[in-house]
């Protein structure tokens, strides 16, 4: 994908199901083609936040940057790859929901516009931004030095990289040595470039086998909790908020190993050099101030990824 995404996470251009569910103590997830996909939650899996969040008004300092085409078209188009719950994925009815999208509402109304979120492949939002087929893309993009070569990113959360394993570690999997693994990862991830660019060179050096095919990689962030569940793989690596909820979402079958590391800022991705970039800065630091964004993350289960300011292209790497 066009510079990796960060510890989140890409996937195809497909709807997908609601989240990771059991039934019959079986892993039941649906995603495919252009179908909408759905999902049946039983006692064990948690539920989607219904929570609604109060629109906020248009704070007209912020209104007057945003360009007069788009202040004509009265919207903006966010591309998301709507597959990594709970951040951006499809509830049982096609609806696209999650922390980035109410965050990503909130932001358009500060600037006198609403937001129409469509589904894409993470690998597609960045040409998507570079063609103007998008203004928005918030899809739990980390900032990285090398993707602010080619798009502006405006920093909004924080999270980092977590480990988990079937409930037990059955197989004594350890954080920290994974060599011989099988790993499951989400492809053009920030995760998936750590498998094959640090974790298998560092297997070379100390003499042991590497992490089968720099990893099993998947499309969909939903396939990669649904071949740990099912046993195909031993280990998942995923951003923090989104294996938090996957434990969650399986009723008990995962649990989390080791701590949570290489934490890093998602940022909002515009065009490159958009005077867009300071409206949407402004816009989420106005929601932190009138505390939306906190309700936000809080409905959402992912308060502990807070910041406190928001930046534009301040990646350290």
């Amino acid at each position: 994908m066009p510079a990796p995404r960060t510890p989140r996470t890409p996937r195809a251009s497909r709807p997908l199901a609601a989240a990771v569910a059991l039934a019959a103590g079986s892993l039941l997830l649906t995603a495919c083609g252009s179908s909408v996909g759905s999902t049946t939650t039983t006692s064990g899996a948690a539920p989607i936040p219904t929570q609604a969040i109060a629109p906020v008004p248009a704070d007209p300092a912020l209104a007057g940057l945003v360009p007069a085409d788009l202040k004509s078209a009265g919207k903006l188009v966010i591309g998301s790859d709507t597959s990594y719950a709970p951040n951006e994925f499809k509830d049982e009815k096609g609806k696209i929901v999650g922390m980035d999208v109410d965050l990503g509402a909130a932001i358009a109304q500060k600037l006198g516009l609403t937001a129409e979120f469509q589904s894409a492949g993470f690998t597609d939002i960045i040409p998507g931004i570079q063609s103007n087929k998008y203004q928005l893309g918030m899809s739990s993009f980390t900032v990285t030095k090398a993707r602010q070569e080619q798009v502006d990113m405006v920093s909004y959360f924080s999270a980092g990289t977590s480990a988990a394993v079937k409930k037990g570690n059955p197989d004594k999997i350890a954080l920290d040595d994974l060599c011989g693994k099988k790993v499951a990862v989400q492809d053009g991830t920030t995760q998936a470039d750590e498998v094959k660019d640090t974790r298998n060179p560092a297997c070379a050096k100390a003499g042991k086998p590497a992490i089968p095919n720099d990893g099993d990689r998947f499309a969909l962030q939903t396939d990669v909790a649904q071949a740990l569940v099912s046993g195909r793989d031993q280990v998942m690596l995923a951003d923090s908020p989104v294996v938090d909820y996957a434990l969650k979402q399986t009723g008990g079958q995962l649990e989390k190993i080791g701590e949570t590391y290489d934490s890093a800022p998602y940022g909002v991705i515009l065009a490159k050099g958009s005077p867009l970039s300071p409206a949407v800065q402004g816009a989420i630091k106005s929601l932190m101030a009138d505390g939306t964004y906190k309700t936000i993350l809080d409905k959402w289960g992912v308060a502990a990824g807070a910041v406190t300011t928001s930046e534009i292209n301040a990646a350290q790497s």
